[in-house]
């Protein structure tokens, strides 16, 4: 097991080859991506995301802590230009070792 960040996006799909775009920039090369997400904001408020109905992706990539910095200054200027919203948080990656088909 080691450390890791977890990028978490959401944000209207429009945005989406331009935020893929910027963490293939930043050196994270692997996501997924969940389209058709709809949901309220944490403040209770309506926001960009509720509007939009169904237009919204979620966008999951995993990155080495010291990768961090360029994906959060590429990443930054596209949500405040385009909204959306963004979470960071460590977690612990497990790396399989040996196939459990292979036994």
């Amino acid at each position: 097991m080691h450390l890791v960040k977890k990028i978490e996006i959401i944000a209207n799909s429009f945005e989406l080859a331009k935020i893929l775009d910027s963490l293939d920039k930043s050196g994270v090369h692997g996501h997924a991506v969940i389209r058709d997400v709809a949901g309220k904001g944490l403040r209770g408020t309506a926001e960009d995301l509720d509007m939009t109905m169904l237009d919204n992706v979620y966008i999951i990539a995993f990155c080495m802590p010291e990768q961090l910095k360029p994906v959060v200054e590429n990443i930054r200027p596209l949500l405040n230009k385009f909204g959306g919203t963004c979470y960071i948080s460590d977690v612990m990656e497990i790396r399989s070792m040996k196939c459990v088909a292979s036994l």
